[in-house]
């Protein structure tokens, strides 16, 4: 690759590292903003689910609008949203305005994700797995070191600096992207200068309500389940609501004439269903392991914070350390390969974590978070190689922000199944059904890679004929 494509990957990988940075600074900041806003810590944890729910819908979203009014446009747009928005943040008055300007930084991040790949896919058109193995650097190391910067952060200048750090990373992706994104011309279906009705259409306004719409009621219905411990008609009401909302959103997305989500289209390349759905379970297993062994650390072993957040380093080092070795595999191999042996290594990772105990050497442990971070770093690069592989050119807008959404769901997901399984306060026979769970879903992965692997030998270099 040439130094342009390099400073290119730089541009767009300081970007979207924005995304993890900030879904996993904000983990250790909890504390602090019960007592700074005096409130009970499942009011508190929304700070984290309303980014992943807005992260979830926005990148769809912003992939379809990238579709049709430019690449480079939204994603220096989205820049700047990222950029006020982490300014504002800290001067919100109460913990509502948090909330609502969290949501803007997960919509301003949601615009740079989901054209990163795509203007990736779009301009390197050589040695793409390489390419996708340093963005993968990228947002993986942002999200390894996420809670050890934010919480150096919090500990010396409090917790309103984890999002005044935005502003230098945000700054030099914005004058890089400035001068290395090449210029890309709108959808031809779009007139230069729409009206707002021509807008409203090539948008799909009301198939993008009913998905936001629906979706925030379904999630929110989990959410408000999983905090209170119990389910209430009004939950269940809300649920069906929201369940409703996304039958019409199916029923109106078959039928209009330009659509949000072409679900017509993707009915021609079952593949993308595919990767969608393995990258959830992935995301599942990784986020259940992220999210609940640092409280089978600290409330089971007794290690302290500090130490805690040493040893969850090893599991995002281990992904970091794991992907350029990832792109030259998947460049020769194809991705199904390097999603075989990432599948019967998150096996092995929940058999591990399942034989935990109160007294377990440190080294098990260890083995089991390199297990599962290795398996990340695999699947980070041989996912979106699988996506490239799987997506037409035309809508690779859509299709990235889609398969940015199936990560935010198993991460919602794997929440929700430690909160159910393991419960409140934590219970280490839970930790323990949370590892069987995790085994399950892991041989299911192990399958469905191992029944496909025969149908399509997977290559990067097939792209350029689709």
């Amino acid at each position: 690759m040439n130094a342009r494509n390099w400073w290119l990957m730089i541009s767009v990988g300081l970007g979207m590292m924005l995304n993890p940075l900030n879904s996993s600074m904000v983990a250790v900041a909890i504390p602090r903003l019960q007592q700074a806003f005096k409130l009970e810590f499942t009011v508190v944890s929304w700070i984290i689910f309303s980014f992943y729910i807005g992260s979830a819908i926005a990148q769809p979203v912003m992939g379809r609008a990238s579709d049709i009014f430019g690449r480079r446009r939204i994603f220096l747009a989205g820049l700047v949203i990222v950029f006020t928005a982490s300014l504002l943040t800290p001067l919100s008055p109460g913990f509502g305005g948090l909330i609502v300007l969290r949501v803007v930084q997960s919509i301003g991040t949601s615009m740079v994700v989901a054209v990163g790949m795509a203007i990736i896919r779009v301009n390197i058109t050589d040695k793409q797995a390489s390419a996708l193995s340093v963005l993968s650097m990228f947002t993986s190391g942002a999200a390894a070191v996420g809670p050890f910067i934010g919480g150096m952060l919090i500990h010396v200048w409090g917790w309103s600096s984890i999002f005044y750090i935005n502003a230098p990373f945000v700054t030099a992706s914005f004058l890089l992207a400035w001068r290395t994104i090449p210029q890309d011309k709108p959808s031809a279906a779009l007139l230069p200068k729409p009206s707002l009705r021509q807008w409203m259409s090539r948008m799909d306004v009301p198939g993008i309500l009913l998905f936001t719409v629906g979706l925030v009621a379904v999630l929110a219905q989990m959410l408000s389940a999983k905090s209170s411990g119990h389910v209430s008609l009004f939950n269940v009401i809300i649920g069906l609501s929201g369940l409703i909302l996304l039958a019409v959103f199916v029923r109106h997305e078959s039928r209009t004439a330009m659509p949000f989500i072409p679900l017509r289209t993707f009915a021609g390349y079952p593949g993308l269903i595919r990767v969608n759905v393995e990258f959830m379970l992935v995301n599942l297993l990784f986020y259940s392991v992220f999210f609940g062994l640092p409280s089978y650390l600290q409330l089971v072993r007794q290690v302290s914070e500090f130490h805690t957040g040493l040893l969850m380093l090893g599991l995002g080092l281990s992904s970091l350390a794991v992907s350029p070795l990832a792109g030259r595999w998947v460049e020769s191999s194809g991705p199904r390969p390097a999603q075989t042996i990432s599948a019967i290594l998150m096996t092995i990772g929940s058999v591990w974590i399942v034989m935990l105990d109160t007294v377990s050497p440190v080294i098990s442990i260890l083995l089991a978070l390199a297990a599962f971070g290795i398996s990340n770093g695999l699947n980070n690069v041989a996912m979106q190689a699988a996506l490239f592989n799987n997506s037409p050119k035309e809508l690779i807008g859509v299709t990235s922000g889609l398969f940015s959404t199936s990560r935010y769901f198993g991460t919602i997901l794997s929440s929700l199944l430690i909160g159910i399984v393991i419960g409140n306060p934590f219970s280490f026979r839970g930790f323990q059904v949370l590892g069987m769970i995790l085994i399950m879903i892991a041989l299911c992965l192990v399958f469905m890679s191992r029944r496909r692997s025969h149908q399509s030998k997977d290559s990067l270099h097939s792209l350029d004929d689709r």
